[in-house]
């Protein structure tokens, strides 16, 4: 018994591993011209993120893209998700119902930041929005945050015009930390997961909630500060009344202002170490 995998006739009860079908398709020149398509449109998008966060840096000196990933789905991911869904095995079915073949992932450092890139690709009148999912107004019950967004954009060829469906999902740091650890500890290591390690994941993906929380609002106070372009006493008083209400919000803060500013440096430094060494950790176990 066989089964036509994108032209490729093999063993149905034997399958294919991703190894084996880079290695044959490779030489299948229709496979190599569609995945072309979505090479080609994930370069088109990243460049497009890409003038976004040079503008924004230069209308208010910072970045809202941390970093951005790229990539193409493996072919016998492709494939096992059509036989799942039921779907016939060809070029035209895939492309027609297939909507991740391409993906980006874009890390940005505050949540308005998310909504900010999503609001600009959205304006842009040459992009159909597909589908939106925002699981950061509406996290899902294990605590996944992130915005998702499928798009169609055109790639222009040298003789055509063809319109391609890409993945994006949208997050921010904290949620990048939770969702990559959890993502280890949950597929990558096939670790037993019970009611407490299910509570134990939901709590941190709250208080990844909460850090994004406090750190737009920090941001709000001290890009308030720096606007007001005031002289460095007024700026001290300024910084004072950020520690107020950072203490309103439960943080233990240092009195003077430059106790409070190596305070902000230690905690970003912190927070940077935290996120380096579970992920170490993790890929210990």
């Amino acid at each position: 018994m066989s089964e036509n995998l994108f032209g490729l006739t093999v063993a149905a009860d034997k399958g294919l591993d991703d190894l084996q079908c880079q290695r044959l398709l490779s030489e299948n020149r229709r496979y190599q011209e569609v995945m072309l398509q979505y090479r080609c449109a994930l370069k088109a998008l990243e460049s497009r993120l890409e003038i976004l966060n040079e503008e924004f840096s230069l209308q208010h000196d910072r970045n809202p893209i941390e970093s951005m990933k790229s990539r193409l789905k493996s072919p016998s991911s492709i494939m096992n998700k059509m036989q799942k869904r039921g779907l016939s095995l060809d070029f035209p079915t895939m492309q027609a119902n297939i909507m991740d073949i391409a993906g980006v992932r874009v890390i940005c450092s505050f949540e308005e930041d998310v909504f900010f890139l999503a609001k600009c690709l959205k304006d842009q009148s040459d992009i159909e929005i597909i589908t939106e999912k925002d699981y950061i107004s509406h996290p899902k019950p294990n605590g996944y945050r992130s915005l998702h967004l499928t798009i169609r954009l055109p790639v222009f060829f040298a003789e055509k015009e063809i319109h391609v469906p890409v993945e994006i999902q949208l997050r921010t740091i904290a949620m990048d930390f939770w969702a990559s650890l959890e993502h280890t500890i949950r597929y990558k290591k096939n670790l037993p997961i019970n009611a407490e390690i299910e509570t134990e994941l939901k709590e941190c993906a709250d208080s990844s909630r909460e850090w994004d929380g406090k750190m737009e609002h920090l941001l709000h106070i001290l890009t308030q500060c720096v606007g007001y372009k005031m002289k460095s006493t007024h700026f001290g008083a300024c910084l004072g009344l950020a520690r107020d209400r950072l203490i309103r919000l439960g943080w233990a803060t240092p009195a003077s202002p430059n106790q409070f500013l190596r305070f902000l440096v230690f905690r970003h430094s912190l927070f940077c170490f935290r996120r380096t060494a579970t992920a170490q950790l993790f890929r210990l176990l």
